[in-house]
């Protein structure tokens, strides 16, 4: 449907009265809140791209839809009063069919050291729910149909998805409570250990639990989508090998070009791939560099995603650029902040030293990375039929054999 959005102007919780229903913070810009590069094309070029955007599917596999305070460093009081707006503006200004929002990533330690709590996650995901309740433009997706409708009615379908499952701790029934609310994919670990496996913090990775297996198999039983972007190695090869259902590596980078523990190993993208899964590129900022690109920007994303593309073949890759609205770089300085972390001072193993950036160029936010990377595929000469697999029909072809 391209940038032909049936938006109507909504505005997260207009329905109530700001500072006196809740404590209002002002948001950052959705839209062009930086300068950052749109991919340069010529007339033929610039024809080929609206043409794929109007008649493509568009999904992203994995974003943050919410929108942060213009002053980053008032996030944590904003997260602590539970009510996070959604970035329904940006969201009309793009191009994206399908956006999986990945709901916690692991924000509700600002307010509990612990984090991850069940009423904590029940909360924030209710009431996006209920904001979402309130607008037409967007679609709670929770079928493959839901995505064609999206694109057929200028709409967005949005997947509600949280990143781990440390909140479940050992009851296996909160999977089917989590999938009655809605969620349709979730993560195994998001870093760090819990009672299904090891978090790709660890130093020596367990693997799967007895616990997590059976966690796998409800999960494929209810119809969630399993997604193991923050596992160690090994728990993500025991995950893949132990479901039945093909699985996804949401927003990863390859680790043979920028050896740290964000990254995956061949041989998990080779798993994932062989079992009919999907692996999503990822750009938050100082993720996804490569010793040819030491400063963050789209060609660096794009590297990593040609080497796993040649790795496991074009039927099996796509784009998660885990990007938010807001200054996503100085939500880390926040988040440190609030933690109480010392930040280290290295900026890389030896042989592994980059320049910081403050934004990351060409994918800075949903909206940009909903028409760069297209643009960028066709600059590159990847064909239609290539395009349209990578943007889309590769993660439809997943969601059809594992959502149920």
């Amino acid at each position: 449907m391209g940038s032909n959005k049936n938006y109507k102007g909504y505005k997260s919780f207009q329905y109530l009265e700001k500072d006196i229903d809740y404590k209002h913070f002002e948001q950052a810009k959705q839209v062009n809140r930086v300068s950052s590069t749109k991919v340069p094309l010529n007339e033929a070029q610039e024809q080929r791209v609206a043409k794929i955007l109007k008649e493509e599917i568009i999904i992203s596999v994995h974003e943050h839809l919410g929108t942060f305070p213009k002053d980053i460093m008032q996030t944590p009081a904003y997260i602590k009063e539970g009510r996070m707006f959604t970035g329904f503006e940006g969201l009309a200004a793009g191009h994206w069919d399908c956006v999986f929002d990945n709901l916690m990533n692991g924000v509700c330690q600002i307010h509990s050291k612990g984090g991850w709590k069940w009423s904590e996650v029940t909360h924030d995901l209710g009431m996006r729910l209920c904001d979402i309740a309130h607008q037409d433009f967007v679609i709670h997706c929770k079928t493959v149909d839901d995505i064609y409708r999206a694109h057929k009615e200028g709409k967005v379908a949005w997947v509600a998805v949280m990143e781990g499952s440390m909140m479940i701790e050992n009851e296996l029934d909160r999977l089917d409570l989590l999938y009655g609310f809605g969620l349709r994919s979730i993560g195994i670990t998001y870093s760090e250990s819990n009672a299904l496996g090891s978090g790709l913090k660890e130093i020596r990775d367990g693997g799967l639990t007895q616990f997590g297996k059976r966690a796998v198999e409800r999960m494929n039983k209810v119809g969630l989508l399993i997604d193991v972007s923050h596992c160690g190695d090994q728990t993500a090869l025991d995950t893949i090998a132990h479901s039945k259902k093909p699985i996804i590596v949401s927003h990863i980078g390859a680790k043979a070009l920028w050896n740290t523990n964000r990254m995956a190993p061949d041989d998990v993208f080779k798993a994932c791939a062989d079992k009919g899964g999907v692996i999503g590129i990822e750009a938050a900022p100082h993720t996804t560099l490569t010793p040819n690109n030491r400063i963050h920007n789209l060609d660096a994303v794009m590297e990593h995603f040609e080497y796993v593309k040649d790795l496991v073949g074009i039927d099996h890759v796509t784009l998660g650029p885990d990007t938010l609205y807001g200054d996503h770089v100085g939500l880390h300085r926040a988040y440190t902040a609030a933690l109480s972390l010392k930040a280290s001072k290295s900026i890389g193993k030896p042989g592994m030293e980059y320049e910081p950036v403050e934004f990351v160029d060409g994918l800075e936010n949903p909206t940009e990375g909903s028409y760069n990377i297209v643009r960028w595929l066709v600059k590159h000469d990847y064909t239609d039929e290539q395009i349209a697999k990578i943007m889309g029909k590769n993660t439809l072809r997943l969601l059809k054999d594992v959502w149920v």
